[in-house]
C-alpha cells in the first residue's frame, strides 16, 4: 500500500519563499558569487534549510526567477479585480518593467542555470501570454483597451519598451508607459 503524500508545513513554505525572495535580490544586486550561507543567513533559515529546498545554487536561481515571473504574472488578475483595465495595464506594465530590471541583473545567474542543463524560460512566454490576456480580456468587457490586438502583440511592445526602459530615466520610463497606453486605448469606446 503506498504511503500517503506528505504535506508542507506552513513554516517551511514561509521559510521557502523567504529564501526565494532573499535569493532573487541577492543575486540581482552582488551576482553569482554570492555564498548561498550568506542568503541563508539574511533568510533567518540555516543553510541546511537552503540545501533542503534547494540541493544546488542553479536550483535556487532557476526556482527564484519562476517565482519573480509568477509573482508578477498573476498580478495581473489581482490588478484587474481592483481597477478598471485600462488602470491595471498601466499598472501591470509598472511591475513588469521592475521585474525586468531585476532580471537583467541576475542575467550572469540564468546563464549559470542554462550551462547546468535547464531553461529557467521554459514557462516565462506562456504565463506573460496568460497575464497579458487577462488584461486584455477585461478591457474588452470594460471597453477601456482595444479588442484589435492580441497578447503576443502586446508582448512585442512590451519587449521593446523593457529593453528601451533599461536605458532610459524614470521620467522617460512613464513616457513610454504611456505611449503603450495611448496605441491600447486608441479608438476605444472609454478614451
Amino acid at each position: 500500500m503506498p504511503t500517503p503524500a506528505r504535506r508542507t508545513r506552513s513554516d517551511a513554505l514561509q521559510n521557502r519563499e523567504r529564501l526565494l525572495a532573499v535569493a532573487a535580490r541577492v543575486f540581482a544586486e552582488q551576482g553569482l558569487d554570492t555564498a548561498p550561507a550568506a542568503i541563508a543567513k539574511q533568510a533567518g533559515v540555516g543553510v541546511g534549510t537552503l540545501y533542503r529546498h534547494f540541493p544546488t545554487r542553479e536550483a535556487l536561481i532557476d526556482a527564484a526567477y519562476r517565482r519573480q515571473l509568477t509573482r508578477v504574472c498573476e498580478l495581473a488578475a489581482d490588478l484587474v479585480a481592483e481597477h478598471p483595465a485600462a488602470t491595471a495595464t498601466r499598472l501591470w506594465t509598472r511591475h513588469f518593467l521592475d521585474y525586468v530590471t531585476a532580471k537583467s541583473g541576475m542575467s550572469a545567474a540564468l546563464d549559470a542555470v542554462i550551462a547546468s542543463g535547464t531553461d529557467p524560460y521554459a514557462d516565462s512566454r506562456a504565463l506573460l501570454t496568460d497575464a497579458v490576456a487577462t488584461l486584455l480580456e477585461a478591457g474588452a468587457g470594460d471597453g477601456s483597451l482595444r479588442t484589435d490586438v492580441t497578447p503576443d502583440d502586446v508582448l512585442l511592445l512590451m519587449g521593446g519598451l523593457a529593453h528601451s526602459a533599461q536605458h532610459a530615466t524614470e521620467e522617460q520610463a512613464g513616457r513610454l508607459i504611456d505611449l503603450l497606453m495611448d496605441s491600447l486605448t486608441r479608438n476605444t469606446a472609454a478614451n
